[in-house]
């Protein structure tokens, strides 16, 4: 093999989520410690070459690099989260047998940036990245605020490699056309969509079994399972990391504001928090508040979000929100007994009303500065084969959003992944991108005070206030 570089596991790191987070995530599928705040990037990038300035011409034909046509050392970085390292390294080594021109160097750990941001400052950079916004650091918003990124439309033209379907014809819907892979609105690609779940709320079977419990199928029903779980000293509800709140406040914000609206919303419309709507959003999260295990913001911290997925084990609060990472994550935590995963979408807000499930999905990229983008556009379309993805989801457990996939996958993940064939409606966007606005980001805006509600240190009036006033800088640094 002729891997150069594995920092696979050589850090003393805790499990790494993003979400890109859920786990926001946590929105993520790495989980709230591979989200270390190490100092963002510089990434002032030399000017794309003429291959990408030449992008739309190439997407025009459907095109498969051959083997013998991609040379050279590629630079692939990605972040190990709970999926670990190895399935990268098979990934790595396959892409290699296939290419024998080509020498992969991988560089991979739970602090990612903590790796490469030093090199990037030197003007040393990745040609790959699989790093999903929703992180903490937020290298990769970074990155597309400061229009550092290479534009992969003529990646969903290339054939799949050993196949005969391109690459975009072999992507699931709707995981292309979103504000997340396009985010400059301009109908170009510029983050290919990755491993996904489906983000919802994670419970104990078996507790809902030995109480005689139903599941909450509306939010008044929520209350008053609350209410009946209190007098036996059990919390209705905890999570990880406010991070988590991102794919759990779309889901609820699509149930409130129904799909047209909901747009608006990512995009920070004018008046759009002034709507009865979203004030039942708003609402329901304060409330959610009042029913959240009190300790919960003391450990909702990348160290200690453990202690509150544990809460949902041991049976002391019922619901958490996460993506099916956290069942691999806790696999070898003490549980109560009897104790069995169980999986819903939110509860509707009112009778037979919409239920929604996020589906949180990472994302890959090409920095500008990335001095191999022939290979590395291979590499990407290579990720899409059938050979990758079983490598990825026989290694690691992690699918990608591609079609044929929920066929192949057994016992839990074919009930998770099936939630959107129960009737779930699936929810992808998240909020537009925008120039950078000093001291304002939508995780710090929307997510992150959550944690002042449960412990009381902010009112629910002071969070909308401060949402409608971050929304009109937000929105007059849009850009689309």
């Amino acid at each position: 093999m002729k891997l150069k570089k594995a920092l696979c596991v050589t850090m003393a790191a805790v499990m790494a989520f993003g979400m890109t987070a859920c786990g926001g995530g946590a929105s993520e599928s790495e989980t709230p410690a591979a989200d270390a705040a190490p100092e963002t990037a510089e990434t002032e990038a030399p000017a794309a070459d003429a291959e990408q300035e030449e992008t739309g011409e190439a997407a025009e034909e459907s095109t498969e690099a051959s083997a013998s046509e991609i040379t050279g050392t590629l630079k692939v970085a990605a972040v190990e989260t709970a999926y670990g390292a190895q399935m990268w390294q098979d990934v790595c080594a396959a892409f290699e047998a296939a290419n024998p021109g080509v020498t992969v160097e991988l560089t991979i750990d739970k602090k990612l940036e903590d790796i490469i941001t030093p090199e990037m400052k030197s003007g040393a950079y990745p040609d790959v990245i699989m790093r999903a916004v929703g992180a903490e650091s937020g290298l990769t918003e970074t990155f597309i605020k400061d229009n550092n990124l290479v534009d992969l439309s003529d990646v969903l033209a290339m054939t799949v490699p050993g196949e005969e379907i391109t690459v975009g014809e072999k992507i699931l819907p709707g995981f292309v056309d979103n504000t997340i892979t396009q985010p400059y609105g301009d109908g170009k690609t510029y983050l290919m969509p990755m491993f996904y779940g489906p983000c919802g709320l994670f419970y104990d079977k078996g507790l809902f079994e030995a109480k005689g419990w139903d599941l909450p199928t509306t939010w008044d029903e929520m209350w008053e399972l609350g209410d009946l779980a209190k007098e036996e000293g059990i919390s209705l509800f905890t999570y990880p990391t406010a991070g988590y709140f991102d794919a759990f406040f779309y889901a609820l914000l699509h149930e409130t504001l129904g799909a047209e609206k909901f747009q608006e919303a990512l995009k920070y419309g004018e008046g759009i928090w002034d709507t009865a709507e979203a004030q039942q959003t708003f609402d329901i999260i304060a409330k959610l508040a009042t029913y959240t295990e009190p300790t919960t913001p003391a450990n909702a911290n990348d160290n200690d979000f453990r202690k509150n997925q544990q809460l949902v084990l041991d049976d002391k609060a019922i619901f958490m929100p996460n993506g099916n990472w956290v069942i691999g994550e806790m696999a070898d935590a003490p549980r109560a007994d009897g104790f069995e995963w169980g999986f819903m979408a939110l509860p509707a807000v009112e009778e037979g009303g919409e239920r929604a499930s996020y589906s949180f999905f990472e994302q890959i990229w090409m920095p500008a500065g990335a001095e191999n983008q022939a290979a590395g556009k291979a590499f990407i379309a290579y990720l899409y084969s059938d050979e990758a993805a079983d490598i990825f989801a026989q290694e690691g457990g992690a699918v990608q959003p591609i079609q044929g996939m929920t066929e192949k996958l057994e016992g839990d993940n074919q009930i998770y992944y099936s939630i959107y064939d129960e009737g779930a409606v699936a929810v992808l966007d998240a909020f537009a991108t925008t120039d950078p606005v000093e001291g304002v980001t939508t995780r710090a805006t929307f997510f992150d005070p959550i944690n002042s509600l449960v412990s009381g240190d902010k009112t629910e009036e002071e969070w909308v206030a401060q949402i409608k006033t971050d929304s009109d800088k937000l929105r007059a640094a849009l850009k689309q």
